[in-house]
């Protein structure tokens, strides 16, 4: 049996310690306007800055640098205009003390906020503030949860496989099950936080995935380079039997094709769920390594989809569905006919999945790698 891929557009990359401050203290000093410091900076970088960058380089909001270097360029002149309006209704000591709370209550709504800041100004005016230190409410990254072992084991992983070249991971089999969903919206969730990236993947403002929800459908695939590999529709549960079968019957004579094409020292990669890392798994993969002539790769970090490939291409294959079924969404039927037509429509997708997109995964493995160490084991942008 012979697995072949057509061509298709390309595609697609802290643990931080909570500490509660104190928000009792209370000060009478009111916020200054920009100090002579701060403009200064602010002048001398334009000539080689836009306003967004002095911005976030020197934490001040974007349109108080506009505004700034706006006046300077019409009245040649540094000094503040005279204001007119209502007095700032908060203090300097209250405006730190709203931003703090931010920064320790990310998942908070505004209204709970308010409470915990104990600061008589209206949601409106919290909002403002903390908009004026470049932070708003961001939806939460989605990620597997992470603790301290599992982020110590996946930094000892990458630094192991750090040199690995792309044809290294040319030669890697990528493979693991998903679930597919008629529909996978889910409410989002928001938290505080600055528009950087360490703030962005901070263990306290991610998301934990969730397993359950509208389930119909589930699939185990695999690919090695640019060359897809089967996809397979699995009833129920997955067992060590059941895994094992898939393996002998799709797996292996996909191995074998590739073999037949002149591919060889083929590793085989899987995550370590039961079914994969059982005993019988085990040694069936020992007997099949002999006879088939593969390698497994033994070391494969716990919690870590986001240097597993393949997550990426069911990412890409739900997008897909959705984008040229939307109905599917909304299928209505029997669980029974709704699995039909979405097993349909998954065939119909995955194999029109082509080189470039696989050749795109490749190519971004090293990155990375390279992200999971700088980020000492913990989350990335993949």
């Amino acid at each position: 049996m012979r697995y072949k891929a057509t061509c298709h557009k390309s595609w697609p990359n802290l643990k931080s310690s909570t500490k509660v401050p104190n928000f009792n203290i209370m000060a009478l000093e009111p916020r200054k306007e920009l100090s002579e410091w701060d403009k200064g900076r602010i002048e001398g970088r334009s000539v080689s800055m836009t306003d967004g960058v002095i911005g976030r380089e020197l934490h001040i909001p974007k349109r108080t640098v506009s505004n700034f270097l706006t006046r300077l360029r019409i009245h040649q002149s540094p000094n503040n205009l005279l204001r007119q309006g209502r007095p700032r209704i908060t203090t300097k000591a209250q405006d730190k003390r709203i931003i703090a709370a931010a920064e320790a209550n990310t998942h908070v709504p505004f209204a709970s906020l308010q409470n915990i800041v104990n600061v008589p100004v209206s949601t409106r005016t919290i909002r403002r503030r903390l908009h004026e230190d470049l932070i708003q409410k961001w939806r939460a990254v989605k990620r597997t949860l992470l603790n301290e072992e599992h982020s110590k084991t996946c930094l000892e992983w990458a630094l192991k496989h750090q040199h690995k070249t792309r044809e290294d991971w040319a030669k890697i089999a990528w493979s693991d099950e998903c679930v597919i969903q008629k529909d996978s919206a889910r409410q989002q969730v928001w938290v505080f936080r600055h528009q950087t990236k360490e703030e962005k993947y901070a263990p306290k403002n991610v998301r934990g995935k969730a397993r359950d929800g509208d389930v119909f459908q589930m699939i185990w695939g695999c690919f090695v380079g640019n060359k897809l590999g089967p996809i397979v529709f699995i009833d129920g549960s997955v067992k060590s039997d059941k895994y094992i079968s898939i393996l002998n019957d799709h797996f292996l004579p996909y191995l074998d094709a590739l073999t037949d094409d002149g591919i060889t020292g083929i590793t085989f990669q899987q995550d370590n769920a039961r079914p994969h890392a059982s005993k019988i798994t085990q040694a069936f993969l020992g007997t099949a390594t002999t006879q088939h002539r593969f390698n497994v790769m033994d070391d494969w970090p716990p919690y870590s989809p986001d240097m597993n490939l393949i997550e990426n291409l069911w990412a890409h294959l739900k997008l897909e569905l959705h984008r040229r079924y939307p109905d599917t969404a909304t299928l209505r039927g029997s669980p029974q006919y709704i699995r039909q037509r979405i097993t349909e429509r998954l065939q119909e997708v995955w194999w029109s999945i082509g080189e470039e997109v696989l050749d795109s995964l490749i190519d971004s493995m090293s990155h990375r790698v390279q992200a999971l160490i700088e980020a000492r084991g913990w989350y990335t942008s993949y």
